[in-house]
């Protein structure tokens, strides 16, 4: 099979539009083109995922391959096209089962070993695969947070191989159990940690107690404002 379809999500606000990354291999000399409105760093996603199919042990195809993301007038930026831009690439050479990848949605950047690094926005992309009926592919660091749209299930990942290995059916991933997030108490500055100005405390002390506005005590009592 020369083409392959892989879905993935870009990130605008707080929305996460649907896009299609799309792989086609033909005839010709080794040439790997780009198109659907890629910014710099997802352009430089060629030589990422490149790289990271080398190393993973699998073959680069020597043809001419051209990658779709669309819609092609939505602005796409950022690594989180990677992950699904290397199963398009594999499964259009037939290095892994394209029908595999209808049910998934992937986000992840690579790193050359073929590692998968954390994107940002996961839970929007979250949320907009639940209501899509897909099980979403992600980084394992993300995956915590992807798993706050509760009823969707979550795939989290550490390495290409691990998912490829996953798609062959050769060691099927189980979906990710959620720990929670950990909630982190940050302390608050006291009074008593203060040095000296006994008056800008004593300042704050009444405004506090009496419910007023700061600038005001400060307005009212001029000469106790230093």
């Amino acid at each position: 099979m020369s083409l392959a379809i892989v879905h993935s999500r870009a990130q605008v606000g707080v929305e996460a539009p649907a896009v299609t990354v799309e792989a086609h291999l033909a005839n010709g000399l080794p040439a790997l083109t780009l198109v659907g409105l890629p910014e710099t760093a997802v352009r430089e996603s060629k030589d990422r995922v490149r790289s990271a199919i080398l190393t993973s042990g699998f073959d680069f195809p020597a043809r001419r391959i051209t990658l779709n993301l669309a819609p092609a007038d939505l602005p796409k930026d950022g690594g989180r096209f990677d992950l699904a831009i290397a199963l398009g690439i594999l499964a259009a050479s037939e290095q892994l089962p394209a029908e595999a990848l209808g049910s998934l949605e992937c986000l992840g950047e690579l790193a050359l070993s073929g590692s998968l690094r954390p994107v940002r926005g996961v839970l929007p992309a979250a949320l907009a695969a639940r209501a899509a009926g897909r099980t979403l592919v992600v980084p394992r660091a993300n995956a915590e947070e992807a798993s706050l749209a509760s009823g969707l299930t979550v795939l989290a990942v550490d390495h290409l191989l691990e998912l490829a290995a996953h798609l062959n059916g050769q060691t099927p991933l189980a979906p990710y159990q959620a720990q929670g997030l950990l909630r982190q108490t940050l302390p608050y500055p006291d009074l008593a940690d203060v040095q000296g100005q006994a008056a800008a405390k004593r300042a704050l002390l009444v405004a506090a107690a009496g419910s007023h506005n700061l600038l005001n005590w400060t307005t009212i009592h001029p000469n106790r404002a230093h």
